[in-house]
């Protein structure tokens, strides 16, 4: 039998069994072959398919399709790989706080508060800001040596390698005997260095990567089991399929630094940083088992040269002594048509080695991008999340509790609402009409992790009000030496963490949807890397805020950060509202080519 034919009888034979809106991946059409299919032919994947008319795109429901099994062992890789990452919840006690009296592991045990170098708070905020944007800006070089030599899944394979080599050196900078002394400091800068540099390359390209195993890219149309028409759209199936590849790296995350936690506060940090390497021995053992199972796309050369020569080609003649009509002539609707192949008067240039479509693909690109340039705002406060959240936590009354456990509500939540976002929310709203696209779910983070800065703002102005030492908190201790803490209970810092996850699921993940989804087919690596850049930007703009992270300025630290999200949200919403109409549009662009010359 035909592909085509398959598939029509697939179409036929299958509906798609939900209450709602078809969201679950049981008795889905097309199941097996979106699952098991390796052939590179995309073409043939369409043919057959009852492709819905313009009118309705406008009036049917969309539901998503099933998820392929090979999106979910990668999603395992990403699962370990996360678990060895979640290493990084126990930097702030080892970097800030001092070995404990007697000890040898930097084990604070029940009563006892965990340490190691005795840095304190701000050396700990930098430190830990820098491994975040270097485990983000390295995705830029991954990306580019995957779309060019590589390959993706061969560069996660060498990313592994050295990420693997740098966690056993942070086993080393722990050790009895080492650690608290003057060695254990380097060594461990050198392991956040290698891991991060790892870390950075995988990163790139595992996203790309599980999204890549769903090959259908056009709508069609199928029957419910209750008799209704609906549209299964690709892009609700990217969607849905990165926010369970964020619910497995949530997983991985939960779990890793619950144990870690335990295993720093009652063993030491040697046990702390063993347990993530242990784990992160699974990814090459999945990667190795499923080698002939995903489905890759073969590095096709540097790409990046050709975009931006476009670029540059489509700027001729638009620039002007006046400002605002340069800035007119460079965002105007036309802006790339000049650079197409097809609008050239005579002989077009040697370097056009591509189509229309291909200029098409790039400019949604470009697009995406100018989105992406808003996200190192809402990363500010992300970030808090792994430094001063937890140092908060340590001003407060723990009852045993380690401080750097609460930051595990996070994750918690994440795997708690991931679902009910997919099952409840989003069919609820597609039912009532309401398309809650791309571009207004990122808004609607920005919103999110605001209020979560709010609550950390005010929680902090009561530690100070409560707190023995008034507006030092952090360094409050008894004639004995013992640290004296607020009265108020650790848990109210739930609603930063619930508020934060919230953000992720609707910033976050769709961020990395829309990397994947809007570049061309040859630059997804690149464009998922942009992303993740902004990342290690907001990581560098947080390291001009580190002054604000001492007593007694933390209230302003986390007031200016839901400061410039509130304000980047709207502007953002402003920027984009034109963008969000494009939505369809832009998800349904023709398949570029582009032929590239050594």
């Amino acid at each position: 039998m035909a592909d085509g034919d398959l598939i029509v009888a697939l179409a036929q034979a299958s509906t798609i069994q939900h209450s709602g809106p078809v969201y679950d991946a049981e008795k889905k059409p097309l199941e097996s072959m979106v699952a098991d299919s390796l052939e590179d032919d995309d073409d043939s994947i369409h043919e057959g398919l009852p492709l819905p008319t313009a009118e309705e795109m406008l009036t049917l429901r969309r539901v998503s399709d099933a998820i392929p099994w090979n999106a979910y062992l990668i999603a395992v890789v990403e699962l370990a790989e996360r678990f060895s990452v979640s290493s990084s919840v126990v930097f702030t006690n080892y970097i800030q706080q001092p070995l404990p009296p007697f000890s040898r592991t930097g084990a604070g045990g029940e009563n006892g508060q965990s340490g190691a170098l005795g840095a304190g708070q701000q050396m700990s905020t930098g430190l830990t800001t820098f491994y975040q944007f270097w485990a983000y800006i390295c995705p830029i070089a991954g990306a580019y040596i995957a779309d060019t030599y590589w390959g993706r899944y061969k560069t996660i394979c060498w990313s592994v390698v050295v990420a693997m080599l740098g966690h056993i050196i942070m086993i080393v900078s722990s050790i009895p005997g080492i650690i608290g002394g003057r060695a254990s400091l380097g060594i461990f800068i050198l392991s956040m260095i290698i891991t991060s540099t790892g870390t950075g390359g995988f990163k790139s390209n595992v996203s790309p990567l599980v999204a890549e195993q769903y090959r259908i890219k056009k709508c069609y149309i199928t029957t419910t089991s209750s008799g209704e028409r609906v549209i299964v759209d690709p892009a609700m199936t990217t969607t849905r399929i990165y926010m369970y590849f964020y619910l497995f790296i949530n997983i991985g995350a939960l779990v890793g630094q619950i144990g870690m936690v335990y295993a720093e506060k009652f063993v030491g940090f040697w046990l702390a940083y063993t347990l993530p390497t242990a784990v992160f021995c699974i990814s090459p053992l999945v990667l190795c088992y499923g080698r002939n199972r995903y489905r890759r796309s073969p590095p096709q050369g540097s790409v990046l040269p050709a975009a931006l020569r476009i670029w540059r080609y489509a700027q001729r003649g638009r620039w002007s002594w006046n400002p605002r009509k340069t800035i007119k002539n460079l965002t105007s609707d036309d802006f790339w048509e000049s650079a197409k192949p097809s609008n050239q008067v005579g002989e077009k240039p040697g370097w056009m080695t591509f189509d229309d479509q291909w200029v098409d693909e790039v400019r949604r690109g470009f697009k995406a991008c100018s989105v992406f340039v808003w996200f190192p705002l809402y990363w500010l406060c992300y970030n808090q999340l792994n430094n001063n959240l937890v140092s908060q936590a340590a001003t407060m009354t723990t009852n045993g509790l380690p401080n750097d456990v609460l930051s595990n509500l996070d994750p918690l939540a994440l795997i708690i609402f991931i679902p009910i976002c997919d099952l409840v929310i989003y069919p609820a709203l597609a039912r009532a009409g309401i398309q809650f696209t791309s571009l207004k779910k990122i808004a609607w983070g920005f919103a999110t992790a605001t209020a979560s800065m709010i609550w950390a703002a005010v929680l902090q102005y009561y530690i100070y009000k409560t707190n023995p030492c008034g507006h030092h908190a952090a360094t409050c201790e008894d004639a004995n030496g013992d640290p004296l803490v607020s009265p108020l209970n650790v848990w109210i810092q739930s609603g930063s963490y619930v508020l934060i996850a919230f953000s992720e699921i609707f910033a976050s993940i769709t961020g990395l949807e829309y990397a994947f989804t809007k570049a061309p087919t040859n630059m997804r690596s690149l464009v998922m890397s942009v992303f993740l850049f902004m990342t290690a930007g907001s990581a560098a703009i947080g390291e001009a805020f580190v002054p604000l992270s001492i007593d007694p300025l933390l209230v302003w630290n986390y007031t200016v950060s839901a400061i410039l999200a509130g304000v980047g949200g709207l502007l953002f919403w402003i920027a984009v509202r034109k963008l969000d109409k494009e939505e369809d549009k832009l998800n349904n662009l023709a398949d570029g080519h582009f032929v590239y010359e050594l």
